[in-house]
């Protein structure tokens, strides 16, 4: 079964809903933002769902688990990679899904922790 073919099913884990049920034409990634319904939100799990016909397994449905993407999203290229936030500064977690330790919601700018 091609990837494109495959239904994958959206939820949110705080609260568990499902944001809605789409095909996608590439692998969802954690870190990876994904659109739906308009809205963009940051894939933070992606697991398979398998089912058994013809004596093997096949992939039937991909379940990501997302947050909602910030609105003043604020990114920087880290070899090669994106990462949220300012990555000059000293306390960046270097991750697409969270900006910092001690100003996790943002933003970096005006922050008062902000180090070099």
């Amino acid at each position: 079964m091609e990837t494109s073919t495959i239904p994958t099913e959206v939820c949110t884990l705080y609260p568990e809903t499902t944001v809605g049920k789409i095909y996608l034409d590439w692998m969802p990634q954690p870190g990876n933002y994904i659109d739906v319904d308009g809205k963009t939100y940051t894939i933070l799990e992606r697991r398979h769902r398998y089912q058994f016909r013809g004596g093997k397994y096949n992939l039937f449905r991909i379940l990501v688990y997302v947050q909602p993407a910030p609105e003043n999203l604020e990114r920087s290229l880290v070899s090669g990679r994106w990462v949220i936030g300012d990555a000059k500064c000293r306390y960046n977690a270097a991750s697409e899904i969270i900006r910092c330790a001690v100003n996790p919601h943002g933003p970096c700018q005006g922050c008062h922790f902000w180090e070099e």
